[in-house]
Protein backbone atom coordinates (compact mmCIF):
# COMPACT_ATOMS: atom_id res chain seq x y z
CA UNK A 1 0.00 0.00 0.00
CA UNK A 2 1.59 3.33 -1.28
CA UNK A 3 0.45 6.54 0.43
CA UNK A 4 0.38 9.74 -0.85
CA UNK A 5 1.63 13.26 1.04
CA UNK A 6 1.10 17.01 0.40
CA UNK A 7 0.46 17.93 -2.57
CA UNK A 8 -2.05 15.54 -3.19
CA UNK A 9 -4.83 17.41 -2.32
CA UNK A 10 -7.40 18.57 -4.57
CA UNK A 11 -10.76 19.57 -3.77
CA UNK A 12 -13.30 17.26 -4.00
CA UNK A 13 -10.83 14.62 -2.46
CA UNK A 14 -12.39 11.82 -0.94
CA UNK A 15 -16.28 12.61 -1.61
CA UNK A 16 -16.51 9.87 -4.21
CA UNK A 17 -15.93 7.16 -1.11
CA UNK A 18 -17.73 9.13 0.98
CA UNK A 19 -20.35 8.39 -1.17
CA UNK A 20 -20.13 4.95 -2.33
CA UNK A 21 -19.10 3.56 1.81
CA UNK A 22 -20.35 3.61 5.02
CA UNK A 23 -17.15 2.76 6.30
CA UNK A 24 -15.71 5.97 4.71
CA UNK A 25 -18.59 8.47 6.13
CA UNK A 26 -17.61 6.99 9.60
CA UNK A 27 -14.35 8.01 9.12
CA UNK A 28 -14.61 11.83 7.95
CA UNK A 29 -17.37 12.06 10.55
CA UNK A 30 -15.11 10.55 13.13
CA UNK A 31 -12.27 12.97 11.70
CA UNK A 32 -14.45 16.14 12.32
CA UNK A 33 -15.08 15.32 15.94
CA UNK A 34 -11.64 14.84 16.48
CA UNK A 35 -10.26 18.21 14.72
CA UNK A 36 -13.30 20.51 15.90
CA UNK A 37 -11.30 19.98 19.34
CA UNK A 38 -7.62 19.92 18.14
CA UNK A 39 -8.64 22.83 15.87
CA UNK A 40 -10.58 24.53 18.65
CA UNK A 41 -7.45 24.59 20.43
CA UNK A 42 -5.32 26.14 17.81
CA UNK A 43 -5.37 29.80 17.01
CA UNK A 44 -5.70 30.49 13.18
CA UNK A 45 -7.07 27.63 12.55
CA UNK A 46 -10.04 26.89 9.63
CA UNK A 47 -13.54 27.28 11.13
CA UNK A 48 -15.22 24.52 9.14
CA UNK A 49 -15.48 20.81 8.97
CA UNK A 50 -12.51 19.48 7.49
CA UNK A 51 -15.25 17.27 5.55
CA UNK A 52 -16.36 20.37 4.11
CA UNK A 53 -13.10 21.71 3.24
CA UNK A 54 -11.84 18.43 1.51
CA UNK A 55 -15.24 18.10 -0.71
CA UNK A 56 -16.19 21.68 -1.60
CA UNK A 57 -12.88 23.71 -0.37
CA UNK A 58 -11.78 26.56 -1.05
CA UNK A 59 -8.66 25.52 -2.26
CA UNK A 60 -6.51 28.58 -0.39
CA UNK A 61 -8.03 26.68 2.59
CA UNK A 62 -7.35 23.15 1.59
CA UNK A 63 -3.76 24.47 0.16
CA UNK A 64 -2.55 25.57 3.92
CA UNK A 65 0.03 23.18 5.13
CA UNK A 66 -2.03 22.73 8.14
CA UNK A 67 -5.20 21.38 6.45
CA UNK A 68 -3.70 19.81 3.60
CA UNK A 69 -1.93 17.16 5.79
CA UNK A 70 -4.84 16.05 8.07
CA UNK A 71 -6.97 15.93 4.52
CA UNK A 72 -4.70 13.82 2.73
CA UNK A 73 -4.16 11.28 6.39
CA UNK A 74 -8.44 11.40 6.79
CA UNK A 75 -8.71 10.40 2.88
CA UNK A 76 -6.55 7.75 3.09
CA UNK A 77 -7.44 6.04 6.09
CA UNK A 78 -11.06 6.63 4.42
CA UNK A 79 -10.45 5.07 1.21
CA UNK A 80 -8.97 2.24 3.66
CA UNK A 81 -11.67 1.56 5.06
CA UNK A 82 -13.87 1.40 2.43
CA UNK A 83 -11.50 -1.40 0.98
CA UNK A 84 -11.86 -3.01 4.17
CA UNK A 85 -15.72 -2.91 4.03
CA UNK A 86 -15.05 -4.19 0.38
CA UNK A 87 -13.61 -7.51 1.49
CA UNK A 88 -9.78 -6.29 1.48
CA UNK A 89 -8.10 -7.82 4.62
CA UNK A 90 -5.48 -6.18 6.82
CA UNK A 91 -3.73 -9.48 6.69
CA UNK A 92 -3.36 -9.44 3.64
CA UNK A 93 -0.95 -6.21 3.37
CA UNK A 94 2.48 -7.27 3.67
CA UNK A 95 4.04 -3.74 3.26
CA UNK A 96 3.12 0.24 3.76
CA UNK A 97 4.74 3.19 2.42
CA UNK A 98 4.17 7.15 2.74
CA UNK A 99 6.10 9.96 0.63
CA UNK A 100 6.24 12.55 3.54
CA UNK A 101 3.22 13.44 5.63
CA UNK A 102 2.14 9.64 3.99
CA UNK A 103 4.41 7.73 6.55
CA UNK A 104 1.84 8.55 9.09
CA UNK A 105 -1.16 7.01 7.33
CA UNK A 106 1.46 3.79 6.26
CA UNK A 107 2.04 3.29 9.93
CA UNK A 108 -1.83 3.53 11.03
CA UNK A 109 -2.82 1.08 8.23
CA UNK A 110 0.08 -0.78 9.71
CA UNK A 111 -1.51 -0.80 12.75
CA UNK A 112 1.16 0.76 14.49
CA UNK A 113 -1.17 3.99 16.24
CA UNK A 114 -4.67 4.03 16.36
CA UNK A 115 -6.43 6.85 13.55
CA UNK A 116 -7.68 9.56 16.72
CA UNK A 117 -3.78 9.40 17.61
CA UNK A 118 -2.44 9.90 13.88
CA UNK A 119 -4.54 12.23 13.23
CA UNK A 120 -3.94 14.68 16.46
CA UNK A 121 -0.10 13.96 15.22
CA UNK A 122 -0.21 14.67 11.67
CA UNK A 123 -2.80 17.89 12.84
CA UNK A 124 0.22 19.47 15.08
CA UNK A 125 2.96 18.37 12.08
CA UNK A 126 1.02 20.60 9.52
CA UNK A 127 0.37 23.31 12.12
CA UNK A 128 4.09 23.43 13.29
CA UNK A 129 5.51 23.45 9.98
CA UNK A 130 3.38 26.27 9.07
CA UNK A 131 4.60 27.79 12.38
CA UNK A 132 8.22 27.13 11.00
CA UNK A 133 7.72 28.35 7.54
CA UNK A 134 6.57 31.44 8.60
CA UNK A 135 9.31 32.10 10.76
CA UNK A 136 11.51 31.75 8.07
CA UNK A 137 11.87 32.51 4.86
CA UNK A 138 12.38 29.43 2.66
CA UNK A 139 11.91 27.52 -0.69
CA UNK A 140 12.32 24.56 -2.39
CA UNK A 141 13.40 23.74 -6.01
CA UNK A 142 13.13 20.70 -8.38
CA UNK A 143 15.58 19.79 -10.25
CA UNK A 144 15.06 17.77 -13.33
CA UNK A 145 17.59 15.37 -14.48
CA UNK A 146 19.94 15.29 -11.74
CA UNK A 147 21.79 12.58 -9.82
CA UNK A 148 22.28 12.43 -5.82
CA UNK A 149 25.84 14.18 -6.21
CA UNK A 150 24.62 16.46 -9.06
CA UNK A 151 22.21 17.93 -6.21
CA UNK A 152 24.42 18.03 -3.69
CA UNK A 153 26.71 19.66 -6.04
CA UNK A 154 24.14 22.81 -6.78
CA UNK A 155 23.23 23.22 -2.89
CA UNK A 156 27.56 23.34 -1.96
CA UNK A 157 28.31 26.03 -4.65
CA UNK A 158 25.04 27.86 -4.01
CA UNK A 159 25.85 28.46 -0.63
CA UNK A 160 29.85 28.87 -1.51
CA UNK A 161 28.55 31.86 -3.34
CA UNK A 162 27.91 34.14 -0.55
CA UNK A 163 30.19 32.62 2.41
CA UNK A 164 29.33 33.33 5.91
CA UNK A 165 25.30 34.23 5.33
CA UNK A 166 24.23 31.95 7.22
CA UNK A 167 22.07 30.05 4.56
CA UNK A 168 20.82 27.12 4.49
CA UNK A 169 20.42 24.70 1.14
CA UNK A 170 19.75 21.02 0.95
CA UNK A 171 18.13 18.11 -0.76
CA UNK A 172 15.10 17.41 0.54
CA UNK A 173 13.13 15.01 -1.67
CA UNK A 174 14.42 11.76 -3.61
CA UNK A 175 11.48 11.21 -5.64
CA UNK A 176 12.29 9.19 -8.29
CA UNK A 177 15.76 9.19 -10.61
CA UNK A 178 16.09 12.35 -12.63
CA UNK A 179 13.89 14.19 -9.85
CA UNK A 180 14.97 15.76 -7.20
CA UNK A 181 13.86 18.00 -4.78
CA UNK A 182 16.18 20.73 -3.06
CA UNK A 183 15.50 23.20 -0.09
CA UNK A 184 16.69 25.99 1.96
CA UNK A 185 16.86 29.73 2.06
CA UNK A 186 14.81 31.55 -0.50
CA UNK A 187 17.92 33.65 -1.65
CA UNK A 188 19.81 30.26 -1.64
CA UNK A 189 16.97 28.59 -3.58
CA UNK A 190 16.58 31.72 -5.97
CA UNK A 191 20.21 31.68 -7.08
CA UNK A 192 19.91 28.26 -7.58
CA UNK A 193 17.13 28.09 -9.82
CA UNK A 194 18.11 30.96 -12.05
CA UNK A 195 19.48 31.73 -15.11
CA UNK A 196 23.09 31.92 -14.08
CA UNK A 197 22.79 29.44 -11.50
CA UNK A 198 24.45 26.42 -10.38
CA UNK A 199 21.69 23.93 -11.73
CA UNK A 200 21.57 25.95 -15.39
CA UNK A 201 25.80 25.37 -14.95
CA UNK A 202 25.05 21.79 -15.03
CA UNK A 203 23.18 21.30 -17.68
CA UNK A 204 19.82 21.01 -15.13
CA UNK A 205 16.49 22.16 -15.01
CA UNK A 206 15.63 23.76 -11.96
CA UNK A 207 12.22 24.72 -11.39
CA UNK A 208 10.68 27.11 -8.10
CA UNK A 209 8.03 25.00 -6.16
CA UNK A 210 5.31 26.99 -4.85
CA UNK A 211 5.60 25.92 -1.39
CA UNK A 212 4.76 27.38 2.17
CA UNK A 213 8.19 27.28 3.28
CA UNK A 214 12.06 25.03 3.46
CA UNK A 215 10.63 21.45 4.34
CA UNK A 216 12.35 18.57 5.22
CA UNK A 217 15.44 20.89 5.94
CA UNK A 218 17.14 22.59 9.01
CA UNK A 219 14.60 25.34 8.86
CA UNK A 220 12.05 22.78 9.87
CA UNK A 221 14.11 22.67 13.23
CA UNK A 222 11.59 23.91 15.45
CA UNK A 223 8.61 22.18 14.12
CA UNK A 224 10.65 18.90 14.54
CA UNK A 225 11.24 19.98 18.40
CA UNK A 226 7.25 20.14 18.73
CA UNK A 227 6.51 16.84 16.96
CA UNK A 228 9.26 15.08 18.79
CA UNK A 229 7.20 16.57 22.18
CA UNK A 230 4.05 14.66 20.95
CA UNK A 231 5.00 11.62 19.41
CA UNK A 232 6.28 11.29 23.25
CA UNK A 233 3.20 10.92 24.41
CA UNK A 234 1.75 8.61 21.79
CA UNK A 235 1.42 5.34 22.32
CA UNK A 236 3.23 3.28 18.90
CA UNK A 237 3.09 -0.39 18.69
CA UNK A 238 4.72 -3.15 16.69
CA UNK A 239 3.38 -2.80 12.65
CA UNK A 240 2.23 -6.03 11.56
CA UNK A 241 3.80 -5.73 8.46
CA UNK A 242 6.69 -3.53 6.96
CA UNK A 243 6.74 0.26 7.13
CA UNK A 244 9.07 2.32 5.02
CA UNK A 245 10.77 5.14 6.69
CA UNK A 246 11.50 7.76 4.53
CA UNK A 247 14.57 9.00 6.77
CA UNK A 248 16.40 5.62 6.00
CA UNK A 249 15.11 3.99 2.97
CA UNK A 250 14.47 0.97 4.72
CA UNK A 251 11.65 -0.80 6.94
CA UNK A 252 11.05 1.13 10.48
CA UNK A 253 12.07 -1.44 13.03
CA UNK A 254 10.13 -2.71 15.93
CA UNK A 255 10.89 -0.47 18.87
CA UNK A 256 8.65 2.56 19.29
CA UNK A 257 11.39 4.38 20.04
CA UNK A 258 12.77 4.20 17.17
CA UNK A 259 9.72 4.88 15.09
CA UNK A 260 9.13 8.39 17.32
CA UNK A 261 12.79 9.34 16.58
CA UNK A 262 12.44 8.59 13.02
CA UNK A 263 9.50 10.45 12.55
CA UNK A 264 10.64 13.64 14.75
CA UNK A 265 13.68 13.29 12.18
CA UNK A 266 11.51 13.30 8.55
CA UNK A 267 10.80 17.10 9.27
CA UNK A 268 14.77 18.07 8.69
CA UNK A 269 16.07 14.77 6.86
CA UNK A 270 15.95 14.25 2.87
CA UNK A 271 12.52 11.88 1.67
CA UNK A 272 14.35 9.10 0.39
CA UNK A 273 11.13 7.51 -1.46
CA UNK A 274 13.08 6.57 -4.52
CA UNK A 275 14.86 3.90 -2.10
CA UNK A 276 11.74 3.25 -0.80
CA UNK A 277 10.44 1.97 -3.85
CA UNK A 278 13.54 0.40 -4.81
CA UNK A 279 13.44 -1.60 -1.54
CA UNK A 280 10.26 -2.52 -1.63
CA UNK A 281 10.39 -3.85 -5.18
CA UNK A 282 13.47 -5.80 -3.69
CA UNK A 283 11.05 -7.44 -1.13
CA UNK A 284 8.06 -8.26 -2.52
CA UNK A 285 8.11 -7.52 -6.59
CA UNK A 286 7.08 -10.17 -8.85
CA UNK A 287 6.12 -12.70 -6.26
CA UNK A 288 3.14 -13.92 -7.10
CA UNK A 289 0.13 -12.78 -5.77
CA UNK A 290 1.77 -9.40 -4.64
CA UNK A 291 0.46 -6.04 -6.15
CA UNK A 292 1.05 -2.37 -5.60
CA UNK A 293 -1.60 0.09 -4.63
CA UNK A 294 -2.23 3.47 -3.78
CA UNK A 295 -4.61 4.83 -1.79
CA UNK A 296 -6.74 8.18 -2.56
CA UNK A 297 -5.90 10.88 -2.84
CA UNK A 298 -4.64 11.38 -6.51
CA UNK A 299 -2.41 8.70 -8.62
CA UNK A 300 1.28 10.97 -8.03
CA UNK A 301 2.86 7.86 -6.37
CA UNK A 302 1.94 5.23 -9.32
CA UNK A 303 3.59 8.25 -12.04
CA UNK A 304 6.79 8.10 -9.82
CA UNK A 305 7.01 4.49 -9.76
CA UNK A 306 6.97 4.21 -13.50
CA UNK A 307 10.38 6.38 -13.21
CA UNK A 308 11.32 3.84 -10.30
CA UNK A 309 10.57 0.75 -11.35
CA UNK A 310 8.79 0.46 -15.14
CA UNK A 311 8.27 -3.52 -14.31
CA UNK A 312 6.16 -2.26 -11.19
CA UNK A 313 2.41 -2.12 -12.02
CA UNK A 314 0.98 0.76 -9.13
CA UNK A 315 -3.07 0.00 -9.07
CA UNK A 316 -4.85 3.59 -7.97
CA UNK A 317 -7.64 4.07 -5.83
CA UNK A 318 -8.24 7.67 -6.24
CA UNK A 319 -12.04 6.58 -6.58
CA UNK A 320 -14.14 3.51 -5.94
CA UNK A 321 -14.09 2.84 -9.65
CA UNK A 322 -10.60 1.27 -9.30
CA UNK A 323 -11.98 -1.60 -7.18
CA UNK A 324 -14.37 -2.36 -9.80
CA UNK A 325 -11.12 -3.01 -12.80
CA UNK A 326 -8.63 -4.21 -10.68
CA UNK A 327 -10.33 -7.36 -8.57
CA UNK A 328 -10.08 -7.33 -4.90
CA UNK A 329 -6.72 -6.55 -3.23
CA UNK A 330 -4.39 -9.38 -2.12
CA UNK A 331 -6.44 -11.80 -4.39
Amino acid sequence: MLLPGQGAQAVGMGKAWHDASAAARAVFARADEVLARVWGGMSGSPSGKLSEICFAGPAEVLNRTDVSQPAIYVTGVACWRALQEAGVKAESVVATAGLSLGEYTALHIAGAFSFEDGLELVALRGRAMQDAAEASVGGMVALIGADEAQAKAVCEQTLAEKPGSGEVLVCANFNAPGQIVISGSKSACDRAAGAEGAAAKMGLRATALVVAGAFHSPLMAPAAERLGAALSKTAIGVPRCAVMSNVTGLPHGADADGIRALLKAQLTSPVRWSENCAALVKMHGGKPGVEFHELAPGRTLAGLYRRIDKGTKVVTHDEPEALATSGPVGA
